[in-house]
């Protein structure tokens, strides 16, 4: 327990906060003893990569730190696994790569934490861990219960679930994955494929596929070590036809992918760098040079300025196409 304590260096963004007291969980029975001790945490932090700071002080902050990565069973075709929700997401697209077990390797260098990851349901390069979850368990901050949740009950849709609609009230301990042993290969989204026939791989492994992946995430995206940012900082928006179509008169080139019948995602990306905002810049922050996306502190911004620049684009965004963005990042 620290009084007092900087949260700069368990955000990506790298902004300064503070908490009063700060706490590292290892176990669930130290979350329970923390709850009797001193009532629910204002704050639950993983890898901090989702994550932007208002500048408020913080009284209590947990750190979700257990750890652990085991085969809880498995037969010829699958397995199932349990990794502990303060494991590095990226260290366990690893693990399960070099035991031989599919689902995952598209979800490669995503920053975070395991315990994160279903309160967001990350996805990338055409899979969620939706398609892989099977359950998870939680300690339920305000009932100090532990829970069981089935992937049913997760409620998972895009970049969301049952979590992110109860935001910092559940504390994930485990989570557990149904992975292959034959994984079916996904390079059908974005530069997979392209990458791989440049490497002269026409029959992918899926450490082939994660090796692409990160090539791919590594050369689009600035690494949070060196230039502070949250990834991704809004959603996709998802469009009815006949705002789609309206708006394709208008912008011929606008990108989109078609999901279902009658909608259609637009790259928030691309509205971002059609308003002007790619690469540009004001004072500490700005947008990524190669991913109008992501939002970047280059040094000594603060939150005010970040929410800010943040604002500014959602509002230019609105007055040229009337799409309102959802943030991606959680405020706190």
């Amino acid at each position: 327990m620290e009084a007092g304590f900087s949260l700069k260096k368990y955000n990506t963004f790298g902004l300064e906060a503070f908490a009063k007291k700060l706490v590292d969980i290892i176990s669930e029975e130290e979350m329970f003893r923390l709850l009797e001790a001193y009532g629910r945490p204002d704050l639950i932090l993983g890898g901090g990569s989702n994550i932007l700071f208002s500048g408020q002080a913080i009284d209590l902050a947990a750190l979700n730190r257990i750890e652990g990565k085991s085969i809880l069973e498995e037969n010829e075709e699958k397995a199932i696994v349990q990794i502990g929700g303060g494991e590095n997401w990226h260290e366990v697209v690893q693990w399960a790569i070099e035991e031989g077990l599919g689902g995952i390797e598209n979800l490669s260098l995503i920053p975070g934490t395991a315990g994160a990851a279903p309160i967001q349901n990350i996805g990338a390069y055409g899979v969620e861990l939706k398609d892989v979850f099977y359950s998870l368990d939680a300690i339920d901050l305000e009932s100090k219960e532990r829970r069981v949740f089935s992937k049913k009950e997760c409620n998972f849709s895009y970049r969301n679930s049952f979590f992110k609609q109860h935001k910092g009230r559940f504390f994930i301990t485990n989570i557990r994955l149904e992975l292959r042993k034959n994984a079916v290969i996904n390079t059908s989204y974005g530069a997979i494929r392209e990458v791989l026939d440049q490497k002269g791989i026409s029959n992918p492994t899926i450490k082939d596929v994660s090796e692409a992946v990160i090539e791919i995430r590594s050369s689009k995206l600035p690494d949070p070590k060196k230039i502070g940012n949250a990834g991704s900082f809004f959603k996709n928006p998802v469009i009815p036809t006949t705002q789609f179509e309206d708006l394709k008169n208008r912008f011929p080139s606008i990108v989109y992918y078609p999901i279902g019948d009658h909608d259609y995602k637009v790259p928030a990306g691309w509205l971002i760098e059609q308003c002007g905002f790619k690469g540009k810049r004001e004072g500490a922050v700005g947008c990524y040079e190669k991913q109008a996306l992501v939002v970047v502190n280059y040094g000594g911004a603060s939150p005010r300025e970040v929410l800010a620049w943040v604002e500014k684009i959602e509002e230019a965004v609105w007055q040229k196409f009337g799409i309102q963005l959802e943030r991606e990042v959680n405020v706190v």
